[in-house]
């Protein structure tokens, strides 16, 4: 049988952090009241807590303006969670004239003062270009929120390693994070750990370490992965040689993947089915 199409690395992309954040809201009037009462005295977490009621509807009518009036109010105090709270606003567009450059000057106050998700997406804008010219990827905002835990970010500072953008290349670092975010069920760093098994890049070179995290990329119905899973089961790479279950998975791939994935993976059928 004719070789199988080589192996692909398709690097995770980024989002945007969906939601502002804050804790201790409640729904009912009676605590937008208590709110109210403190956040007119000046009280940063008041506001900033007045901004979200504001911003989700919760005891007032919904209203992204007054919100982001609360938010500014308890942002201009120094308070941190207010000060990225403003500055998605401003990346949405919600109660504000969008505005990436205003965006990063609040998600940089706050990440100053050490708020993860706001340092986060500040790296994000960096990487992207957004809110300023785009110069190299700040790596210190994806390590301090993948120190934190966070698994996206975990595998952006894995790809920054294998790239290397803003530090320098270290495939073996790049495979450290990857596993920290695979192991937590990130489904592009499960396959990037697999591409790294497969090809001996920053690990040892072991079929059967690639077969197993593109199984579990696989099963979250990450294309590329189902694509190079089939390719290991027609080759027999790091597992039985089975066309039946490489059949399965080049199926799966032509059916999620890009243009790119379903010719790779229609052309492969075509090869084991004698088409």
């Amino acid at each position: 049988m004719r070789q199988i199409l080589l192996m692909f690395i398709v690097m995770a992309g980024c989002l945007w952090i969906c939601c502002p954040v804050s804790w201790g809201i409640a729904k009912d009037d009676a605590n937008v009241a208590n709110y109210r009462d403190a956040a007119e005295l000046g009280d940063a977490q008041a506001q900033n807590n007045l901004g979200q009621c504001y911003a989700k509807g919760s005891g007032v009518v919904e209203d992204k303006a007054e919100a982001v009036k609360w938010y500014r109010k308890a942002a201009e105090q120094g308070h941190a969670e207010a000060q990225y709270n403003l500055g998605m606003c401003y990346a949405k567009g919600e109660g504000v004239a969008r505005d990436k450059a205003e965006a990063v000057k609040w998600y940089r106050k706050a990440a100053d003062q050490g708020h993860a998700m706001a340092r986060y997406n500040l790296g994000l804008c960096y990487d992207k270009g957004e809110g300023f010219a785009k110069e190299k990827v700040d790596v210190s905002s994806y390590r301090d929120a993948a120190e934190q835990g966070d698994a996206q970010a975990q595998n952006n500072l894995g790809v920054c390693y294998a790239k290397g953008e803003g530090v320098a290349k270290d495939d073996v670092e790049a495979v450290k994070w990857y596993r920290k975010a695979a192991e937590q069920g990130y489904v592009k760093a499960q396959y990037n750990l697999g591409i790294c098994s497969a090809r001996g890049e920053g690990t040892a070179k072991d079929d059967a370490e690639a077969v197993k995290w593109f199984l579990k990329a696989a099963e979250q119905g990450d294309a590329d992965a189902q694509y190079n899973l089939g390719v290991c089961y027609a080759q027999g790479a790091g597992t039985d040689k089975d066309e039946a279950q490489a059949i399965k998975w080049f199926r799966r791939a032509a059916k999620n993947g890009s243009e790119e994935v379903k010719q790779a993976a229609n052309n492969a059928l075509g090869i084991l089915q004698g088409e």
